[in-house]
């Protein structure tokens, strides 16, 4: 039979290549946009991480959500140093989330408060995907605008407290599949996957707007 994490992974597939293509990240990751598309995509996540790590506390204890809180993989700090060093020491004065944005935290923060297990299916979308793909956003940010390797600038995809990424994924994946839910909550927990990526491609599609490339 196959495993929760298998399923996950192959019923968000769909949504998750979408995020992934998204013109935006496609212009971004190709060079085609400024620093400055770099930094607002950046912003956004600022909000998001803030909804995640915000709530995780409440969440410690929890049977279901629980052994997901891991402080190692929490991005907030990193994020607001790679914002400081993107718009200077007084980026939060001019921090504003797009109403796509607003949309997903909120979606978070309503599962924290009132759904472990969508919480989780928010946190594995999230850190698994930075373990993962974040590693080349890192090296294309890097290469493109001349951030110094894993240092301010890109230093939200870097996990100094996760020295094997590999190991932590599997350990991640054994978590999911033993996760303490039934058949019928599990399915839920993977359509609340699905709805995080499409959470995030409304992201991507809305900074494509504003960063839109000239025909």
């Amino acid at each position: 039979m196959e495993s929760f994490s298998t399923q996950i992974r192959s019923a968000s597939h769909e949504q998750h290549v979408e995020a992934e293509t998204s013109t935006f990240m496609s212009d971004l990751l190709g060079g085609r946009l400024g620093v400055a598309a770099y930094a607002r995509y950046t912003e956004q996540l600022w909000f998001i991480y803030e909804a995640l790590e915000n709530t995780a506390g409440r969440l410690a204890a929890d049977p279901v959500a629980g052994p997901f809180i891991r402080p190692e993989l929490f991005r907030l700090p990193a994020l607001e140093r790679d914002l400081a060093h993107l718009r200077g020491p007084k980026w939060r004065e001019g921090l504003s989330a797009l109403p796509a944005t607003r949309a997903y935290a909120d979606r978070i923060r309503e599962c924290a408060e009132r759904w472990p297990g969508g919480y989780v299916a928010h946190h594995y979308t999230r850190y698994l995907g930075d373990l993962s793909g974040g590693q080349v956003i890192r090296d294309r940010a890097e290469r493109t605008w001349g951030f110094a390797k894993k240092g301010d600038g890109v230093r939200f995809y870097v996990f100094e407290d996760v020295p094997n990424p590999a190991a932590f994924k599997r350990g991640y994946r054994e978590l999911l599949d033993g996760i303490r839910v039934d058949d019928l909550e599990k399915q839920r927990i993977t359509a609340e996957c699905k709805r995080a990526f499409v959470l995030n491609t409304a992201v991507f599609r809305a900074l494509g707007e504003e960063f839109r490339l000239s025909a």
